[in-house]
């Protein structure tokens, strides 16, 4: 799959691909075959939260739960939160969030992830965490173990007591690649029986080798050895569906396999977009995932590498993909079969009592881009969930926000340009308020002023010659910065070679940065997050000082 700042993985080898259906038909099969499944723990009275029964994931009243959501890159663009508030107002029931546990980029804290919790529970989400420095180990030099990704969780401990009716623990992201696949099986036990010693109580999930696709089959041929292993019986796995999976027979047989054997499964990862290596028959993983009452959650929310997966265009809701629409609106899709989870209200039998309509609008911080909105919140008889704020141009209305509170910031807009707002309100039922009074803004006529900033700079990794460095530019200002330019200058002669999140231009120590389109606005109080790798010398000196638009920034 291509993803943000990471690798494709590989599809298999052509010489391998022929043996593939037998392998999977004949040697896997029985593996699975319901006849040789052997006993597992039951899970009794001390099931806490989200549990795993009869081979279903459950809520903590026994609801049976599942997944509609999408996956989002929280560690690379931590700016981004609203994104959380954007997948919920069209439909998700839950979100599975990127982290790092520091091996291969920068650590997540833990009042960085308490948070995301926190964002996640205030928009209603279940939220699935994963590290994903995990990614193709064995093939990949950079990842890192699954043990290491253990002892993450386990710092994260307290953070993450309490929360077993929101969180599932996702261990580590397509933690092994396709060199010795079979080495998957005993680290992925130890990870899990080392949670479980420590406390955890919560629902874990497991991805498969062969980076999350399994085309050799070994977490299928492994995983009732592995889900013994947990004293809880509180572990679902998850297949990851791109390229390899082009074909329905190959989607139903490996869901199907799991199903049959009573063994819990999500698609964890997928992707629609054709690419070098195939065509994923995405219809049939959704329609398949509905058809047996199986989670998905799709790649992703924004901010790939290569944005053929990104289903929102540059973070904005108003600007879904192709491949966005198909996930959110298409048949099978996250708006016809999402139900939020019951321990938020959700699913009220016979509401159809639509909130009363949000006060009207009131406009501030009113940039070039921007603008920022608030208004009187609308009520409910069983609860506000959300807002929608949409553009309105004659009969025309284009929704260009969400926030699940009675403020948000539209972004995106011309320079000198009139615009009218308005704004609904959502519920837990989909009953949707009629629309508030509208609000009239001109944006201002624009230029490049002088910005308020903090720069904080810091060397993830060195190798003999390289290194991977880090910037995060932060607004510390009242109003958006919808436009810039980042200049500093290396002192030991450091050659930037590759960056995302901007484009770098160097001559000799000087170094010029300019955004990329997902990274062009950032609003006040919020960060945007540079990386790249760069040739060194012998010396790596921090660049000195950093200059936004001309204006000097604080050191972070």
């Amino acid at each position: 799959m291509r993803t943000a700042r990471r690798d494709t993985p590989k599809r298999p080898p052509a010489r391998l691909v022929a043996g593939l259906a037998a392998l999977l038909g004949l040697v896997l099969f029985g593996a699975l075959c319901p006849s040789m499944a052997v006993a597992r723990p039951a899970v009794g009275a001390q099931a806490t939260g989200l549990h795993i029964g009869d081979g279903r994931l459950l809520e903590g009243n026994g609801n049976d739960f599942v997944m509609r959501g999408v996956n989002h890159a929280h560690t690379w663009y931590p700016g981004e939160t609203q994104s959380l508030a954007d997948v919920k107002a069209l439909g998700a029931n839950t979100v599975r969030v990127v982290l790092s546990d520091g091996h291969r980029w920068s650590e997540n804290s833990p009042e960085d992830v308490a948070a995301v919790v926190g964002q996640c529970k205030a928009n209603r989400l279940i939220c699935v965490l994963e590290v994903h420095d995990t990614t193709g180990y064995g093939e990949d030099a950079a990842a890192g173990t699954l043990d290491h990704a253990a002892d993450y969780w386990i710092g994260l401990k307290d953070v993450l007591a309490g929360q077993e009716d929101y969180v599932v623990v996702n261990i580590g992201n397509e933690p092994w690649g396709n060199t010795d696949p079979v080495g998957w099986t005993g680290p992925t036990i130890a990870a899990v029986e080392k949670l479980r010693d420590a406390g955890f109580q919560h629902t874990i999930m497991v991805d498969a080798p062969n980076w999350g696709q399994d085309w050799q089959g070994v977490m299928r041929a492994n995983a009732q050895s592995v889900y013994d292993a947990d004293p809880t019986g509180n572990l679902i796995f998850s297949i990851h569906m791109y390229s390899v999976y082009d074909t329905a027979q190959e989607i139903t047989d490996y869901l199907n396999a799991f199903v049959d054997a009573g063994l819990p499964i999500l698609i964890g990862e997928f992707g629609g977009p054709a690419d070098q290596w195939g065509d994923p028959d995405e219809d049939t993983m959704m329609a398949t995932a509905e058809q047996l009452d199986l989670g998905y959650l799709a790649w992703s929310w924004s901010g790939n590498t290569d944005p053929v997966l990104d289903l929102a265009l540059d973070f904005d809701p108003s600007r879904l993909s192709s491949w966005g629409e198909r996930i959110f609106h298409g048949v099978n899709g996250i708006a016809q079969t999402a139900e939020e989870a019951t321990v938020y209200g959700g699913g009220t039998p016979g509401d159809t009592e639509a909130p009363t309509a949000p006060g009207a609008p009131a406009a501030s911080a009113v940039t070039d881009t921007s603008v920022t909105l608030g208004w009187a919140a609308a009520t409910d008889d069983t609860g506000v969930t959300g807002y929608d704020v949409v553009r309105v141009a004659g009969g025309a209305e284009t929704r260009v926000a969400a926030s699940t509170s009675p403020t948000a910031t539209v972004t995106g807009l011309t320079a000198g340009t009139a615009y009218t707002f308005a704004v609904y309100a959502r519920d837990a039922a989909g009953n949707r308020s009629a629309r508030s009074a509208t609000v009239d803004v001109t944006t201002d006529e624009g230029g490049t002023p002088g910005a308020a900033c903090s720069v904080g700079y810091r060397v993830v990794g060195e190798w003999p010659g390289g290194f991977q460095g880090e910037i995060a530019v932060r607004n510390t200002g009242t109003a958006a910065i919808a436009s810039w330019t980042l200049a500093f200058a290396f002192a030991d002669g450091q050659t930037i070679t590759n960056m995302w999140g901007g484009t770098a231009t160097q001559n000799a120590g000087a170094v010029s940065v300019a955004p990329a389109s997902y990274t062009a606005t950032i609003p006040a109080g919020a960060t945007v997050t540079l990386g790249f790798t760069a040739g060194k010398g012998a010396a790596n000196t921090a660049p000195a000082a950093f200059r936004l638009n001309g204006s000097d920034c604080a050191r972070a």
